[in-house]
């Protein structure tokens, strides 16, 4: 049996990893690099570098604050924000990066993730998905959660997945921060639709939401979150042992 990834995930503005809920009110955590070392050296399965103003900003992502954080790391680590071309890609990939994310730019152009498995291969096409509810409607969201694009989320993911993406974290603005739980109805309609691994994004707040999200939804491969793992409220050691303990493979 496939063995479930726990995922810190660093938001990182200004070259500093912040938290906010529903996406807003950000609020300053600490050093990308510190975090990363620590991550890395505390059992984490992969890690998330996300510079969440990128594309809001209309820029490229910072590549010297993610070259030494991806100095850093020695689990295989996942960067996003600002990827709008194949050229990104590669410029990202050459800091560090074992995964690109893409979100706003595959929005931009539907053609970009298509094109970059092509280049690159699936299994470092990761597509990133900020969905939030709209008139009881999945709906997809861009530029750091800031737009409704109006589209429909399942048909989006359906068809970058399609496209070639090889793996697709869902990101739910209506539980993120929230700390009451991962959006199990989101996920396992996503889950239902796609073959490639779904990571879920947004809602950590105790170790029992991990133990069930993985026993409700056995589709999903990993759990994603960053506040609870950032002060302390949860520790990724004590977080495996539990999920051990109920039978949930891990890796220890």
């Amino acid at each position: 049996m496939i063995t479930k990834r726990i995922i810190p995930c660093l938001d990182v503005r200004d070259g500093r990893v912040v938290k906010g809920i529903h996406f807003q009110g950000l609020g300053d955590v600490d050093s990308p690099v510190r975090l990363a070392r620590m991550y890395s050296e505390s059992g984490a399965d992969e890690l998330v570098f996300y510079d969440i103003t990128a594309s809001a900003e209309g820029r490229a992502l910072f590549t010297d604050i993610l070259t030494e954080t991806a100095r850093q790391v020695f689990i295989p680590l996942t960067v996003g924000g600002g990827i709008n071309t194949v050229a990104d890609f590669d410029r990202v990939l050459k800091c560090g990066a074992d995964k690109v994310s893409v979100n706003s730019g595959a929005i931009r152009d539907p053609s970009l993730v298509g094109r970059a498995a092509k280049k690159y291969g699936d299994q470092c096409v990761v597509l990133s998905v900020d969905v939030k509810r709209v008139d009881g409607v999945f709906r997809v969201f861009a530029r750091g959660g800031r737009e409704n694009t109006g589209m429909e989320a399942l048909e989006w993911i359906r068809r970058c997945v399609g496209d070639g993406a090889g793996e697709v974290v869902v990101n739910s603005i209506d539980t993120d921060g929230v700390k009451q739980g991962f959006d199990l109805e989101m996920l396992e309609q996503v889950c239902n639709i796609v073959k490639v691994p779904v990571i879920a994004s947004g809602g950590a707040g105790a170790i029992d939401d991990f133990l069930t999200l993985f026993r409700r939804i056995p589709g999903v491969d990993a759990g994603l979150a960053a506040s609870i793992f950032h002060f302390g409220e949860v520790r990724i050691s004590d977080l495996k042992q539990e999920m051990r303990r109920q039978g949930i493979p891990v890796r220890i």
